[in-house]
């Protein structure tokens, strides 16, 4: 009875730390609202890669969950349009990124549904933040609002989905082409 009560214990003791070490690497969060529609949707779950950064920069496309500088007790999940040292512009509906070397890109952007009604030209995104936008252009919250996203405020890249079943799979994230 004795050895099995030890085994037992032992295998709770290593199912909480794998447990637990899942959580702090990859933590799973539940998408809050339309402003990612097509990509994510209200109520799906996600897993996010919080060491990825570690070894990388964020990257323009990359889908990634932050605290936002305009609240920063929520978890907002946004895609990355604009690096440092950039601005970010949209006019009919495009969006353009004026690049530090000069040139202009306008991105090719699959993943919306809709383009932006409005109007909007930022300013230089300062060193170490981005600018961020959801994907339902019309119905987010996002960097037009005045802010960028500091490096220290992301929490991780967006990873895996996988709930609900018919959309598990890994999230997809658009590298920008020139159109």
């Amino acid at each position: 009875m004795r050895v099995f009560i030890r085994d037992t214990l032992t295998i709770i003791a290593i199912a909480a730390v794998i447990v637990l070490g899942q959580r702090a690497i990859a933590p799973k969060i539940v998408v809050d609202g339309p402003s990612m529609n097509n990509t994510l949707h209200n109520g799906q779950q996600i897993v996010v890669n919080k060491v990825l950064y570690n070894f990388q920069k964020p990257e323009r496309g990359d889908v990634i969950v932050f605290y936002p500088p305009i609240n920063p007790k929520e978890e907002y999940i946004k895609r990355i349009i604009g690096l440092p040292g950039e601005s970010v512009e949209i006019k009919g509906g495009v969006v353009y990124v004026h690049k530090k070397d000069g040139t202009v890109l306008p991105l090719v952007e699959p993943y919306i549904s809709e383009p932006a009604r409005s109007s909007f030209k930022g300013e230089t995104i300062p060193a170490y933040s981005y600018f961020v936008l959801g994907d339902n252009r019309n119905n987010s919250s996002d960097s037009r609002g005045g802010w960028t996203v500091p490096f220290g405020n992301i929490i991780g890249k967006a990873w895996v989905s996988v709930w609900p079943p018919d959309r598990w799979g890994l999230v997809v994230n658009y590298l920008a082409k020139e159109q």
